[in-house]
């Protein structure tokens, strides 16, 4: 283990985030069965679920999903990085689902219905030609590049609880944070881990003065349950918090997460 990442370990503790990172031995990202792509044109989605089997919807970026009181009880919503995953308990009428994107607040209509027949198993990849994240793969510069001296430094805890936030808070409780911005970053797989069990993707970056702060988000790919071993990181890395500490194996529900790690180099650069 590096030297740097031993002095955090302490720290991280306190956090109650297992530090760890995740990576992957050069595949593409691919599933098993390809998605179906449905270009989001401002009119509402239908997704027909089936009863007892769980539906993966896959959005340009990070999103929370409005879910209305009445469906609450019947259907059950985790939304992880960009990922929605819809499971209905008992059959429902056509209702409409709000569905709003963190990083541009976005807005995607789903009309959502559930019965005993039909087949739910394929995933549905939703495209926007107006996000910028389903177009090209890098994320453009904020023009606000540069700090301000007169703007607050943040350290390692209130960095890694403002990622975290962004990607898994409830609208409600999102705010931005002065001198924080968003940096490019390149969507798509990176070696991230030594092992080859994970598939690595960044979603997002920040910067804050010196400090350089990257969502990545991980999923097994494998058929065994992961537990996640910061001796496996790769990159030169400040801190590193995984929101969770284990992941179930691939395709269950609990496949996925996000490590948050905190650099004094663009993630590029440090990795």
């Amino acid at each position: 283990m590096r030297p740097r990442f031993k002095k955090t370990r302490s720290f991280l503790r306190a956090l109650l985030l297992v530090v760890p990172a995740l990576s992957w031995a050069g595949t593409t990202l691919l599933d098993t069965e390809l998605p179906e792509r449905i270009t989001w044109q401002k009119t509402p989605i239908k997704l027909a679920l089936k009863v007892g089997k769980e539906k993966r919807v896959d959005f340009p970026g990070p999103v929370k999903v409005g879910l209305p009181a009445t469906l609450q009880p019947v259907l059950r919503v985790q939304s992880v990085a960009g990922t929605v995953y819809l499971l209905a308990h008992q059959p429902f009428e056509p209702t409409r689902v709000m569905v709003r994107a963190i990083e541009d607040g976005a807005i995607y209509l789903l009309d959502l219905s559930a019965g005993t027949q039909g087949d739910s198993a394929t995933a549905i990849q939703i495209l926007d030609p107006e996000s910028r994240s389903s177009s090209v793969p890098v994320y453009q510069e904020s023009d606000q590049t540069e700090q301000s001296p007169t703007l607050p430094a943040y350290g390692y805890v209130a960095l890694t609880r403002f990622a975290a936030q962004q990607l898994y808070a409830p609208a409600r409780l999102l705010r931005d944070l002065p001198g924080v911005v968003r940096v490019p970053v390149r969507r798509e797989a990176v070696e991230l881990m030594h092992g080859g069990q994970l598939i690595a993707e960044p979603l997002v970056a920040w910067r804050s003065g010196d400090l350089y702060v990257t969502g990545v988000k991980l999923r097994n790919r494998t058929g065994k349950a992961v537990t996640l071993d910061p001796r496996k990181l790769r990159g030169t890395w400040l801190t590193a918090a995984f929101q969770h500490n284990r992941l179930h194996v691939a395709g269950d529900e609990a496949d996925t997460t996000v490590v948050y790690l905190i650099s004094a180099r663009p993630f590029e650069t440090s990795l």
